[in-house]
Formats: structure tokens, C-alpha cells, sequence
């Protein structure tokens, strides 16, 4: 049996297809709903359900353009990120977020000693496969375009040498925190020291807000390495929290996105109508909305 979260994201993710469609560009509000089979005020209470807030926009925050339009006026450099405390004070909502590093001999042995829990779990873009290990979630795969054996096989397969086991119990507490946008929830980044660094980077771009591939090479100390930035994002193996949603490319177009481009349109478009609400009512009216949306200011712990 579905969920009520898996509902809402399978009626937004047909309104993408729509939007994308022949003419889909035109439709007004009305026509949309009626071409999911519903109303113009059901649909408007669903995306309000699905996004946690009431938008001031509804079918346009799901287009092709919004990628666009948020890198011109929601673009971040990573330096004012930090400068401005985007991703600190700055927050939309109470999730506080730790992280800690593998470190790059852990990553070598492919996952050998590490045990990993796992569990399937609902969220506002359909069921998700998360894992964890006892230092935080290492993995956060989406399921609607892959389907959950190609994204067992997929994260799984990044640390063949550990043992993997069904217990959704184990991390329960933090995808709920996550949820609920508010607690804690740690995150215990696997991968490669240039990875990791990438990986941080994407930490600091704030919700409702996009950055570049280059952007990203640059804040780094490695400007000419764009190639390598976006397969390091492509690789990012917790989606959501570690925000790799957030990079576009630098001429507004989404680039690619490891779990279906749907699911990116889908997360921009959700954040960027909670970004706009809570602009509207000030910047301060926007921490209680309720739902997550990703995550908070993060405390990182390298380490060596």
C-alpha cells in the first residue's frame, strides 16, 4: 500500500511528464489539474501538503525554467555561503546535521569491518533506500526511477567488502529527524579524499538556493577539474542531505542527476516553493514550516 508521502510525489512527478509534454508549457493551472483528474483547489492543497508550506506559484515551480530562474536569482557562491551563514543561521528549518569522514585508508579496504544497516523508507520524492552505519547514514538512494534491486545493487556495490543488513530500525531515529526537519541526524561520508571534499562543499548550499559544477571546482582549490567535480557529485551516495540536487550547470541547465532527473525537478521544485514562502512572510517564518527539506547547518569531523 502506498503512503500519503509516495502519493503526493507519483501526482507531482505526473505533472512533470505533463509539463514536459506537447503544449505542456501553456497549460494553465485549471488545465493541469484536469488532465490529472482533479481540481484546480485539490491540486493546489496536494502541492501545499507535498511542499509543507502555501506556495505563491504552483504548476511553474515544476517546469524545466525553474532551474534557470534559481540560478539567476537564487545562485550561491560557496564563499558567501559561508560568509553570510546560509547554510547556518540561514536555515529553513531545526534539522542539525553532523558528519564525519572515512578515512582515505577505510575507503581503500572497500567497506572491510564496516557492518551496514538498511531500510526502505517513505519521503516527500517516493520511497528511499537508506543506509547507515553506526556513525550516521552513508547512503540515501530514491526508488521511483530505479526501482529498489538496481539501488541495492548500486549502493551496496560501493563498499563490496562490508556486511550489509536488513534493519530499518538502525536509523530510524535520524530519517525521521531528517522527516520531520528538526533533531539531529549524522551522516558518515564514504568515499575518496577528493569526493569528500566535493561532498562538503555541497553541504554549504543552502536549501532553495543552486550552485555551479564550476563554482564547486573552484571553492575547492581545483578550478580546471570541472569534469572531476561533476562525477564527484554524480557519485554522492547520500541524496537529499548531501544536497548534489543543488548543482547546476553554469548556463541553467539541471546537468545530470544519479537517481532520474524527474526526482531532481522534484526536489528543486519543492524547495524552491518553500524558499519563496518563507521569503514571502520573512526570512524568519519560514523555520516552522514543518517538513524537511534537507539539510541543516552541518558540523564536520574529519578524520585522519
Amino acid at each position: 500500500m502506498k503512503s500519503e508521502s509516495d502519493y503526493h510525489f507519483g501526482v507531482m512527478r505526473r505533472a512533470i511528464d505533463l509539463i514536459d509534454g506537447p503544449g505542456g508549457g501553456a497549460l494553465s493551472l485549471e488545465e493541469l489539474a484536469a488532465a490529472l483528474g482533479m481540481s484546480a483547489a485539490h491540486f493546489q492543497r496536494l502541492f501545499s501538503r507535498w511542499v509543507g508550506v502555501s506556495p505563491k506559484r504552483y504548476q511553474q515551480y515544476l517546469a524545466l525554467g525553474e532551474a534557470k530562474r534559481l540560478l539567476g536569482e537564487r545562485f550561491t557562491t560557496l564563499e558567501a555561503a559561508g560568509g553570510a551563514g546560509l547554510s547556518g543561521g540561514g536555515r529553513l528549518h531545526d534539522l542539525f546535521l553532523t558528519w564525519e569522514a572515512m578515512t582515505p585508508g577505510e575507503h581503500a579496504r572497500g567497506g572491510a569491518g564496516l557492518e551496514i544497516r538498511w531500510g526502505v523508507f517513505a519521503t516527500p520524492f517516493g520511497p528511499a533506500l537508506v543506509c547507515a552505519t553506526g556513525r550516521g547514514i552513508c547512503g540515501l538512494g530514491f526508488l521511483s526511477e530505479t526501482g529498489e534491486e538496481a539501488a541495492r545493487a548500486d549502493l551496496f556495490g560501493r563498499w563490496p567488502a562490508a556486511r550489509f543488513v536488513h534493519d530499518p530500525a538502525a536509523s530510524a531515529p535520524w530519517v525521521e529527524a531528517v522527516l520531520a526537519g528538526r533533531g539531529r541526524a549524522a551522516l558518515h561520508m564514504i568515499g575518496g579524499p577528493f569526493q569528500i571534499k566535493v561532498w562538503e562543499a555541497l553541504l554549504r548550499v543552502p536549501e532553495g538556493h543552486v550552485t555551479t559544477y564550476s563554482q564547486i571546482a573552484a571553492a575547492i582549490g581545483h578550478p580546471a577539474a570541472v569534469r572531476a567535480v561533476g562525477t564527484a557529485v554524480g557519485r554522492n551516495p547520500v541524496s537529499w542531505l548531501i544536497p548534489c540536487h543543488r548543482a547546476i550547470r553554469k548556463e541553467g541547465g539541471l546537468g545530470g542527476y544519479h537517481w532520474g532527473l524527474p526526482v531532481k525537478r522534484a526536489l528543486l521544485a519543492r524547495e524552491s516553493a518553500r524558499a519563496d514562502a518563507g521569503a514571502g512572510a520573512g526570512a524568519g517564518a519560514a523555520a516552522g514550516a514543518g517538513a524537511a527539506a534537507g539539510p541543516g547547518p552541518a558540523q564536520g569531523v574529519t578524520e585522519s
